[in-house]
């Protein structure tokens, strides 16, 4: 039975469930929804967030009953699952993609009794906030091994759509390489989906093919760490440890972790101290992690990434700290500055070090 079916039937178990007297009803856990725009799978963004529904689940047992709908597209699909999960009488609704923003924010204002918090966006109400993860921070430090490790000095990074989000990673990881061999170059190739392996895998092609010795993605399936692997060159994993999809060419991956915020959240809507704020996690909330360290590093990089990673958690490390430089050699961030999250939120350019240029706006 598809998703689709199973979540049809259970709205209507619901429909049944709310004409039933409030007494025979009162201990029912608290309904929750999840949006995912790829399929689950073993691996990657969506397969990360069913993890953290997962542990939540497990940590608040009966207080919740959870369910999802797996491949929604960034449309009037996604407005639709969003509002049925809200109409069926979810307490909470996480929707977990980009491009859901504005669906979000339009179902939120119509069922003012219901959480809503969207992944990546920037957009927040009285019943509706997002939340984040700080990907560039695992980017920099896969930045700096691709750096050291490179033999060609071109390194290649598959991207879904140029938003700041992406940008931010691209962005993190060139500056990363840069800090450690300034003869590095990123070349960047966009897919304009984030779940597409034939794309995603014709893209890694490619880089491969144009020199990049070092791959890497922000899509969401495996396909790139599986293209280095068929091509004998390194690749590092993102969402999540993809290592045995590339059990040669993965070197590590940056991986997100959602199940503590999923649980503090659901208990915080439940306790009724929830208030709209913006979440955005790193290192230091266990939010980012990276995956075990290939024994194809070399000791001293892996001494010198364990040192990044513990000044990132302790604060006394920012990988966009100025100078930055972009493309055109514009300074964007002077030196000795440290990059605020709302200049970071807004980031709309290449820094030195990538030779791709952004697509043109329409």
């Amino acid at each position: 039975m598809s998703h689709r079916r199973q979540f049809i039937l259970s709205a209507a178990a619901l429909a049944v469930a709310a004409a039933l007297p409030i007494a025979a009803t009162a201990q029912e856990p608290a309904r929750i929804g999840f949006v995912y725009v790829s399929p689950i799978g073993d691996a990657g963004w969506t397969f990360q967030h069913d993890q953290g529904r997962k542990e939540m689940e497990k940590a608040l047992g009966d207080k919740v009953q959870t369910r999802f709908v797996e491949s929604v597209a960034e449309g009037a699909d996604a407005e639709r699952v969003i509002r049925e999960f809200a109409a069926s009488g979810s307490k909470i609704v996480f929707a977990t993609s980009f491009g859901y923003m504005n669906y979000v924010e339009r179902v939120a204002k119509q069922f003012p009794n219901v959480t809503f918090l969207h992944a990546t966006g920037y957009k927040s109400a009285k019943n509706f906030a997002p939340y984040n993860a700080r990907f560039y921070e695992g980017r920099y430090l896969n930045g700096v091994i691709a750096g050291k490790m490179t033999k060609s000095n071109v390194l290649g990074y598959v991207g879904a759509f140029p938003i700041p989000e992406v940008l931010q990673g691209i962005n993190a990881f060139t500056r990363g390489a840069r800090s450690v061999n300034p003869n590095v170059e990123v070349r960047v190739i966009w897919v304009n989906s984030w779940y597409d392996p034939g794309k995603e895998r014709e893209a890694a092609m490619t880089l491969i093919s144009q020199g990049a010795d070092m791959v890497t993605h922000h899509t969401d399936s495996t396909a790139t760490v599986q293209a280095a692997e068929e091509r004998g060159v390194h690749a590092f994993g993102y969402h999540s440890d993809m290592s045995k999809y590339g059990p040669k060419a993965q070197l590590t991956a940056t991986t997100h972790h959602w199940g503590d915020y999923y649980t503090k959240t659901v208990n915080a809507v439940l306790a009724g101290s929830w208030k709209p704020e913006s979440v955005w996690g790193g290192f230091k909330d266990d939010m980012i992690r990276l995956a075990p360290l290939s024994p194809a590093i070399p000791a001293e990089v892996q001494a010198m990434v364990k040192d990044l990673e513990g000044k990132l958690k302790n604060g006394s490390f920012h990988p966009f700290t100025g100078p930055v430089l972009d493309q055109a050699g514009k300074e964007r961030l002077a030196q000795g500055a440290v990059m605020d999250d709302a200049t970071l939120g807004k980031m709309d350019y290449f820094v030195q070090g990538v030779s791709s240029r952004l697509p043109s706006a329409r």
